[in-house]
C-alpha cells in the first residue's frame, strides 16, 4: 500500500489560514501485470473500428503463395511461400505482423495510424536488415493501402500495395520505379489465404 498526503492549496482565502493538513489518504498500489490480457492483448475490437480497421481487416493467420518476376521480364517464378500472422496490439494501439518465410528468417512490421497526417507510420525489421526501415502508408480511394519507403532510401524506388480482402483472402504487390515514380513495374506478388486451424 502507498500512503499519499494531499493538502488544499489556499490562495487569498482567509478560512484556509492556519488550517492543519487534511488526513492522510490511502492509495492502493496497482496490481502488477501478470498476463497479456492485462494489457488488452487478447482483444481485437479496437483494431476493427475507425481508421485502424484499414490494417485491422488483415488480422489473422495467413498462408502465402508468392511469385517473383523472371529475368525475362515476362514470366513469373513461384517462390517457397510463407506464413504471415497479423495481431492487434493493445486493443487498437497498433497492428503488428510477423512474416515467416518457408525459406527461413523472420520479419515484423509495427503499423500505427497517425491521425494528424491521416497516414500510417510503419517500422519494418527483418533477418539480415541492419536497423529498421520506416515506411509510410495511406489508403487510396479504391480501398487499397499503398506503402512507400521513407528510410532508408531505396534504389530503385519501391511501392507496395495491399488490396482489400474478401472471403477468399487478399493480394499484395511490390512494384519498382526507375523514373522517380512516373511508371511502375510489378516484380513480386503474393496471394494470402486463411491458414487452416490445427
Amino acid at each position: 500500500m502507498k500512503i499519499a498526503y494531499f493538502a488544499a492549496l489556499c490562495i487569498g482565502v482567509s478560512a484556509c489560514v492556519d488550517q492543519p493538513p487534511s488526513s492522510p489518504v490511502t492509495v492502493a498500489a496497482p496490481e502488477p501485470v501478470s498476463s497479456l490480457a492485462d494489457v488488452s492483448m487478447d482483444q481485437t475490437a479496437g483494431c476493427l473500428e475507425g481508421n485502424t480497421e484499414q490494417f485491422g481487416r488483415y488480422l489473422g493467420d495467413w498462408d502465402i503463395q508468392d511469385w517473383q518476376l523472371a529475368p525475362d521480364g515476362e514470366s513469373w517464378l513461384e517462390q517457397q511461400g510463407a506464413r504471415w500472422n497479423f495481431v492487434c496490439v493493445g486493443n487498437g494501439i497498433a497492428v503488428q505482423d510477423f512474416w515467416m518465410p518457408n525459406a527461413g528468417g523472420v520479419g515484423t512490421n509495427l503499423r500505427v495510424y497517425n491521425s494528424s497526417s491521416e497516414t500510417w507510420d510503419i517500422t519494418w525489421a527483418v533477418t539480415g536488415l541492419v536497423g529498421i526501415a520506416h515506411i509510410a502508408a495511406e489508403e487510396d480511394d479504391n480501398g487499397n493501402i499503398v506503402m512507400h519507403y521513407v528510410s532508408p532510401p531505396q534504389n530503385p524506388d519501391r511501392r507496395i500495395t495491399f488490396f482489400p480482402p474478401d472471403e477468399n483472402g487478399w493480394d499484395w504487390s511490390l512494384e519498382v520505379s526507375s523514373d522517380n515514380g512516373a511508371s511502375w513495374r510489378e516484380v513480386y506478388k503474393i496471394k494470402a489465404t486463411h491458414r487452416p486451424s490445427l
